[in-house]
């Protein structure tokens, strides 16, 4: 019987950096009888790792799809880079499945990523589980890391499987579902179910009483038969595994060590039997009015899917990762692009294993497949029947923090660089191209320093080019400070038709974020109503160009209150070149200053680095609004700093905080400035246009 909508488990392996994401799912894969024998991540053979960018780095930089079959059921497995550089690559694993497993380090606990992933699984509602890892090294300690997760993420966890040892005397784990015993099998052994050695039975009768305790509270018929007979039977009990961990009343904890194939059968086996299948989970649909309803994951109906990611291979080229989410796709489906309005044909679809793809004759609802070679598809784009069509909800990708101007260092590699880099937003929604028309530079913004670096090297070693980076120029603005008026006469005569025009105005500062205002005041016929819109020109051309450092000003309301013009010699272009004289002036008489734009900041540390951080953001003259511990000693941090102050701050928080902390940052207003530093902005923007 081939696969069902209900027999899918769509998984995404998540965590912090190092916790050993990608050595379980190698393990697992050997495991599922998929490869002959695990690779480690130190050797680069590893089916989730295999671009060169992360062979070379021994790091996980992109998701990689694999898969394997348990227990009637087809796991979908999504191995996610743990670093936060690459969290973009995260939020689309998320949005493709219905649950996720975080791993935590069984000698590290909880770490700062740890809590940022988790604060993502609490806003989609998410139900997660959690692999206790790597219960093998020295100063693991699994009571101690299960109390961190209780502090530090606020939910209840329960064990499912408790280890027997641990650091250097780890044997094994016991399954409390199943109450068998496995045993550590090493590096190359697969695990085998046995007997609970008698010195663990009691340990194994306190989990199994706090695991009903737990599953009882999934259920309220569950929860009073518990109260009246104090146990539930194995159905009952898995009955309320799955009902509180589809409403996260629940975290089931698993443990073990994947490198000696530990942990990894009762791993399979639960999520078998309680992780949510897609079917009749919901999907969000923007309707053409931007209203949302929901749609769930059905095998009945048209086909529908959802594009999470983009790849671009050398060698198969454009790869498209899609999510079915209703009907199925079969070479017979005809694809219809929402966002182009286009229909596709597409002949051949695959399943994945890491990079090796595998033909496939149909994906129903609720798979993740990869289509190859659609030209249109782009993440986040929705694909449906061009009888019902519709859009599925966009990715929501965090915004960039970390900025650099790029350019050729020869003027014949710009054209290399821009395709180069149109690509690889293709592939990166966290990853932005810009060219500045202020400062005119090529600014691209990503997630962090080894982001771009990553990025970069990759353009440099495919391309053959040559680049120069720099810190990007802050896009500066300029406003007004009080009211003022002007009239401003542009006459000029050489011959023939002249040119007249006669404009008075006045302008006044508009609050913050306010931008622009227009009104014409002149009653009777000063100026002919056709002179309007040049006049409005000539004002805006003169705003873009601003008074005080060439920057645009924003946030000036302005009235015209006369004018004059001439019957022959008048035209529109004498008009906007009057007003752009007249706005000038006025700007020049209303106390002109400088604006920069001001950040939200928040920022993510170990308690021990908190004086040195707080001090560092008085020298970057930011505000902190307040700080809060998230348990277990690390600290959120809210300020609002400038964006000057912040073009390195990916670089300078890792140098402060021994590259542990993290942060994210979005636009908030802009701030007058004035003084030495309004003079240093003015003095560069003077070299710069020089």
């Amino acid at each position: 019987m081939g696969t069902t909508t209900g027999s899918i488990r769509n998984i995404a392996i998540a965590g912090h950096s190092a916790t050993g994401k990608t050595t379980l799912v190698e393990h697992l894969l050997f495991y599922g009888g998929v490869i002959q024998k695990p690779e480690s991540v130190e050797s680069g053979k590893t089916v989730s790792d295999y671009t060169d960018e992360e062979t070379s780095n021994n790091v996980s930089v992109h998701t990689t799809l694999t898969h394997i079959n348990h227990a009637g059921c087809k796991l979908n497995m999504l191995d996610t880079p743990g670093l936060g550089d690459f969290v973009g690559e995260v939020v689309a694993a998320f949005r493709a499945c219905e649950s996720a497993v975080i791993t935590v380090g069984a000698k590290a606990g909880v770490q700062i990523e740890t809590i940022k992933l988790w604060r993502r699984l609490d806003d989609r509602n998410k139900p997660r589980m959690v692999f206790l890892s790597k219960l093998d090294e020295d100063g693991a300690d699994f009571e101690r890391v299960l109390s961190d997760l209780g502090e530090k993420l606020e939910h209840n966890f329960v064990p499912l499987t408790i280890p027997v040892g641990q650091a250097g005397e780890f044997r094994g784990v016991i399954d409390v579902v199943s109450q068998q015993f496995y045993e550590a099998p090493g590096e190359s052994g697969k695990e085998k179910a046995a007997a609970v050695p008698v010195d663990q039975l009691e340990a194994l009768e306190e989990a199994r009483l706090s695991l009903i305790e737990a599953a009882a509270e999934g259920n309220d018929d569950l929860l009073s038969k518990f109260l009246e007979e104090e146990t539930l039977n194995d159905e009952e009990l898995l009955q309320g595994l799955v009902e509180g961990l589809r409403d996260n009343k629940l975290v089931p904890v698993l443990c073990g060590s994947a490198l000696y194939n530990s942990g990894l059968a009762p791993f399979l086996d639960m999520v078998a039997k309680i992780a949510p299948s897609p079917e009749g989970i919901p999907e969000t649909v923007v309707t053409a009015d931007g209203e949302e309803q929901t749609l769930p994951i059905s095998a009945e109906g048209q086909f529908s899917g959802f594009v999470f990611k983009t790849s671009i291979d050398q060698f198969s080229g454009k790869l498209s990762f899609i999510k079915v989410v209703t009907g199925k796709l079969s070479s017979e489906s005809e694809l219809f692009s929402a966002r182009e309005s286009k229909k596709e044909r597409v002949n051949k679809f695959f399943t994945a294993q890491g990079k090796k793809l595998s033909e496939t004759s149909e994906l129903v609802a609720g798979d993740i497949g990869v289509l190859t070679k659609v030209a249109s598809a782009k993440t986040s784009d929705t694909l449906c029947s061009p009888d019902n069509v519709f859009s599925f909800k966009q990715l929501q990708v965090p915004q960039p923090v970390h900025s650099v101007s790029i350019e050729g260092a020869e003027k014949k590699d710009e054209d290399k660089l821009g395709e180069a880099l149109h690509r690889i937003v293709e592939e990166d929604l966290t990853f932005q191209v810009e060219f500045n028309g202020e400062t005119k530079e090529t600014v691209i913004a990503g997630m962090g320093e080894l982001h771009l670096n990553m990025i970069l090297d990759k353009i440099k070693e495919q391309q053959k080019v040559q680049l120069n980076t720099r810190v990007p120029r802050v896009a500066y603005r300029e406003t007004i400070t009080k009211p003022a008026e002007s009239t401003y006469r542009h006459k000029k005569q050489s011959g023939g038709h002249g040119q007249f025009g006669e404009v008075a105005i006045k302008v006044r500062p508009l609050e913050r974020g306010e931008q622009y205002a227009f009104d014409n005041l002149i009653r009777g016929m000063a100026v002919s109503k056709g002179y309007i819109p040049g006049i409005e020109k000539g004002l805006q051309e003169a705003m873009q160009e601003g008074v005080v450092a060439g920057y645009p000003a924003v946030d000036i309301g302005i009235e015209l209150v006369d004018g004059k013009e001439h019957s022959v010699d008048s035209s529109e272009m004498a008009f906007k070149l009057a007003a752009k004289g007249a706005m000038k002036d006025a700007m020049q008489k209303a106390g002109p200053t400088l604006l920069e734009p001001v950040m939200n900041l928040e920022v993510f540390i170990d308690e021990q680095y908190l004086g040195d951080v707080l001090s560092d953001l008085t020298s970057r003259r930011g505000r902190v609004q307040g700080q809060e511990s998230l348990g277990g000693g690390i600290i959120q941090i809210r300020a609002q700093v400038p964006q000057a102050e912040l073009l390195r701050y990916a670089i300078d928080l890792r140098s402060i905080t021994s590259g542990t902390g993290a942060f994210e940052m979005t636009f908030n207003h802009y701030a007058p400035i004035s003084g030495r530093i309004a003079e240093q902005v003015i003095q560069q923007s003077t070299a710069a246009a020089e």
